[in-house]
């Protein structure tokens, strides 16, 4: 089951209450497709760039919040009942790209070896610093000539 973000943007004077009764619905939504919620955000009351037009005026601030989970692929037309929600200004699902978990990447290209570690601190040649301190040594000598 591939990873999905849920933004919720709601209007700025819903309750916090009807809040997290709405993310426990869509949470329960998912659990019964065989899905997991991973974590719950909000990020509070923001201010929106624009104004959202809705059947009950026009909203410059809002209530986000992020679903984070792991669901089937149907999960985007499951979820398009969310437009019929009086309380929500806009919902967007984002399906996360690339994203690797636990032994995945532990495992990854031997990226976390402790022998690697050592080789990448450890300086390649010693001997081309010396040799570019000597010859700093001598152009401060020409300098102080002149």
């Amino acid at each position: 089951m591939p990873p999905y973000d849920c933004m919720l943007l709601f209007k700025p004077h819903v309750k916090k209450e009807a809040l997290i009764g709405l993310v426990a619905r869509i949470g329960k939504h998912i659990c019964r497709r065989n899905g997991v919620v991973t974590e719950v955000k909000s990020f509070g009351t923001i201010q929106l760039g624009y104004g959202v037009k809705k059947l009950d005026g026009r909203f410059f601030q809002g209530q986000l919040m992020q679903v984070s989970m792991m669901a089937t692929p149907e999960i985007n037309k499951e979820l398009h009942y969310l437009n019929k929600e009086d309380k929500l200004l806009r919902w967007l699902l984002v399906k996360q790209r690339d994203t690797k978990f636990g032994l995945e990447f532990m495992g990854d290209e031997d990226r976390l070896e402790p022998s690697r570690f050592s080789q990448i601190n450890k300086p390649d040649d010693d001997d081309e610093e010396d040799e570019d301190n000597e010859e700093y040594e001598v152009n401060e000598e020409e300098n102080r000539v002149n």
